[in-house]
């Protein structure tokens, strides 16, 4: 299982590069074939769409068994929301062995994820705790979706949004903007980043009442900032704490050394 990162090619990982030259065989969900691009050059592409997730990770198996080099790809990080587990559990329904008993090991290439890359866009976002929540029902019941976001929210969570809004499911985003706001206020800090480290890259700031009217989609990454972030010269922080802390003393030792 191989990660893509983000998008750009300069920010897949050495590791990553070196595995995707040595496959045969490349299996991927279609956008992320194409975000591949040259990179696959010479292999044989299995590419398939949406909800074929389990239809892939067999198919990479079966592939695997027959000693072919195979790799699957994810865009971001494939242990995050992506393929990774899709082939553990396809693996134990079809009782396939994963330690080479089975004539072939599976290796895992971690990714640069999409949170690090829509962090890095805004400022520094995610310098404190925080939480991942998919607003997906599709494997996830609304209900339990609900309850984690609230849960985050009254903890004062950063929370990062994957697949924030579809076609499908356009009041979702808008609803979980107001759970969150009961604990935090309307004024609460928002980034968004559209497309992160890919063409078509945008960023915003704005607020827990003003983010449902921001342009968002599946290939948006959404940042509620906690209680104690902020906007600075048009980065969004969230603050560890070190001037809270320190500060005073800090400013004694400044002081200091400004007499001497």
């Amino acid at each position: 299982m191989i990660g893509l990162g983000p998008g750009e090619h300069d920010l897949l990982t050495v590791e990553a590069q070196k595995a995707l030259a040595d496959c045969q065989v490349v299996l991927g969900y279609k956008t992320y074939v194409k975000l591949a691009g040259d990179l696959l050059k010479g292999k044989e592409i299995m590419a398939s769409g949406m909800t074929k997730e389990l239809d892939r990770a067999a198919l990479a198996l079966e592939q695997a068994a027959k000693g072919r080099k195979v790799g699957l790809i994810s865009s971001g990080d494939p242990g995050i929301y992506g393929m990774s587990p899709v082939v553990f559990e396809a693996a134990r329904a079809k009782g396939f062995n994963l330690d080479g008993s089975g004539g072939f090991k599976v290796r895992i290439i971690c990714g640069v994820t999409a949170l690090s890359a829509a962090g890095a866009c805004l400022g520094a976002p995610l310098s404190h705790d925080f939480a991942c929540i998919s607003l997906s029902d599709r494997m996830t019941p609304w209900e339990l979706i609900e309850k984690r976001l609230d849960l985050a929210a009254e903890a004062d969570l950063v929370i990062v949004l994957y697949n924030p809004r579809s076609k499908g499911r356009p009041w979702q985003f808008q609803r979980a903007c107001a759970i969150v706001a009961r604990h935090r206020g309307e004024d609460g800090v928002v980034g968004i980043v559209n497309r992160a480290a890919r063409e078509g890259q945008s960023i915003e700031l704005s607020t827990l009442s003003g983010a449902p009217d921001c342009q968002v989609d599946m290939q948006t990454l959404v940042i509620m900032g906690n209680s104690q972030s902020f906007v600075y010269q048009g980065s969004m922080v969230t603050p560890r704490g070190y001037v809270n802390k320190y500060g005073e003393a800090w400013d004694r030792e400044k002081a200091r050394g400004a007499k001497d």
